[in-house]
């Protein structure tokens, strides 16, 4: 019996000396920190970017994707990770002496906080936060929940390159194609035909297979991948990895969507969304043509109008339609749970692209793809929203509130104060 006490003794201490070991020289080898969520020290647009959900995704052959080793695999965390702003913002006297731009320009009564332009990374972060803190009295679902809340499913616009140790949440109309090309290089997923070798240009890869589901490793499919063991990965990658995503004016990215959806025929929109917008505010009598093709050829397809109605139909939230094209940015990327590096905005894409291709460390590896900046005019206002009826303008705005204050886009006073001619 005083053997077996023995050897138990032992086994016990010699866990515990391991552990030890475990825990002193982890981070060395690339385990866990165990101070989780440290700050990360950093010192031409295609018409569509959505993932292919309406429709099957496009066959890939074996030849086609890429053979890619499987992201490693990382003991658990066992401790909370907090990534809510309430879980580690920490006030202090001195610091709210100090009046950000932005804060000046609100209380004289300008515009709306700093231009979109402003490419002072720090501003743009900061934005973020005060949002998110609850500073700027903008509510919305979802503010104060942490990471581990978000079901899996919320969060397939992030996509994880573990070879370059990169985070990308995607925004659909906001030069995300040219972004997943970008990727598709990195991580080699996709065989060119010609060469048999990966495509080592974006320029090249094309775009109709960019958005195959496939070829991207998202946060979504990390339960299928590791299961119990996910979460804890997320959190490790989270706190790692660089993590980025690009935005851009929220009203214009719904006009981008608008045209690019329903203003020529597209089936698959067409049978899901627009014969529903025409069913319930188009006043159409009898039934509608079976296709796209016929609707557009009869005259009869959604109008703005009509998509603004059905956004702010409660019946389109509740059937839970609410597509990542016009899904607000603070539903996709979750900016208050997910402490982004880099925010990049459409409006200084070049600027922006260039400067995050330095920060990855990829620039010398290859250039961002160019493409034609189909920026909606200055005139979008009177446009596309003549027709609006300034309640409902107000509404729509109020929609896409936390998108705007967020990411620093202006608010339209003009569109949402007086007729438009």
């Amino acid at each position: 019996m005083g053997t077996w006490r023995s050897l138990r003794v032992a086994f016990i201490l010699g866990s515990l000396f391991m552990l030890l070991l475990i825990i002193a020289y982890w981070d060395d080898i690339g385990g866990f920190s165990l101070y989780p969520f440290q700050d990360l020290k950093h010192d031409s647009l295609h018409s569509d970017c959505g993932s292919q959900r309406l429709s099957s995704d496009a066959a890939l052959s074996a030849s086609t994707i890429g053979a890619r080793s499987g992201p490693s695999v990382s003991l658990p965390i066992t401790s909370r990770i907090p990534l809510s702003p309430e879980d580690t913002a920490q006030t202090h006297p001195e610091e709210e002496q100090k009046k950000p731009p932005w804060e000046n320009a609100r209380k004289e009564g300008g515009r709306n906080r700093v231009l979109a332009g402003d490419g002072d990374q720090d501003v743009r972060k900061q934005m973020i936060a005060d949002v998110c803190s609850g500073k700027t009295n903008v509510e919305f679902p979802g503010r104060t929940r942490v990471i581990e809340q978000i079901p899996y499913r919320e969060l397939d616009h992030l996509i994880v390159d573990d070879t370059h140790q990169i985070i990308y949440c995607y925004v659909p109309k906001v030069a995300c194609t040219n972004w997943k090309k970008v990727l598709v290089v990195l991580s080699q997923a996709l065989i060119s035909p010609s060469s048999g070798k990966p495509y080592i240009d974006p320029e090249a890869v094309p775009a109709e297979l960019v958005h195959n589901s496939s070829l991207h490793l998202t946060f979504a499919k990390f339960w299928h991948h590791y299961g119990s063991l996910s979460r804890y990965l997320m959190a490790l990658k989270l706190q790692r990895y660089t993590k980025f995503l690009f935005v851009r004016d929220p009203f214009v990215r719904l006009i981008s969507a608008f045209r690019n959806k329903f203003g020529r025929p597209n089936e698959d929109f067409y049978k899901q969304f627009g014969s529903v917008m025409l069913r319930r505010f188009g006043n159409v009598s009898g039934s509608l043509p079976e296709t796209a093709a016929e609707a557009f050829a009869a005259g009869i397809k959604p109008t703005f109008q009509q998509f603004i109605a059905y956004l702010l139909d409660p019946e389109t939230e509740k059937d839970g339609i609410f597509n990542e094209h016009w899904r607000q940015v603070y539903r996709l990327c979750h900016p208050c749970q997910v402490k982004y590096d880099f925010i990049g905005h459409l409006e200084t894409l070049e600027e922006d692209t260039e400067r995050l291709l330095k920060i990855l460390k990829v620039d010398h590896l290859l250039h961002f793809p160019s493409g034609a900046h189909n920026l909606t005019s200055t005139s979008w206002e009177r446009d596309w929203f003549a027709q609006i009826p300034i309640a409902t303008r107000k509404e729509l705005y109020k929609l896409y509130e936390p998108d705007f204050e967020m990411f620093g886009y202006a608010k339209p006073d003009g569109l949402l104060q007086q007729e438009l001619d």
